[in-house]
């Protein structure tokens, strides 16, 4: 197979397979995660930081037990993204869905 044949083959996985697409969601995703971090950590963490007497923030939380600090602050943050990631991508795959062609 000569290098042509290679690229040829390759173009062809390409347009098949989608591949494109994919690259192109996975760099808006990646984006999508980033709008979606900054907001918690730096609108939501606040506000919640306030209800629950938290002056850093809610990512600052901890929950002391003798000697030992339970950081549950972080992991509320880590949750929050996951709730609001999920929820995006929850609505973004059902209108992608509700634009399919009939029995494709």
């Amino acid at each position: 197979m000569t290098m042509n044949r290679h690229a040829k083959d390759f173009f062809d996985f390409i347009r098949s397979q989608g591949v494109a697409g994919l690259a192109i969601g996975f760099l808006l995703g990646g984006a999508v995660q980033k709008l979606i971090s900054a907001f918690v950590t730096d609108i939501l963490n606040p506000i919640l930081g306030i209800v629950f007497g938290v002056t850093s923030g809610i990512q600052g939380a901890f929950l002391q037990i003798g000697p030992v600090k339970i950081l549950w602050g972080d992991f509320a943050n880590a949750f929050i993204d996951f709730l609001i990631l999920s929820l995006v991508v929850y609505v973004f795959v059902k209108a992608i869905g509700n634009g399919k062609k009939p029995g494709a």
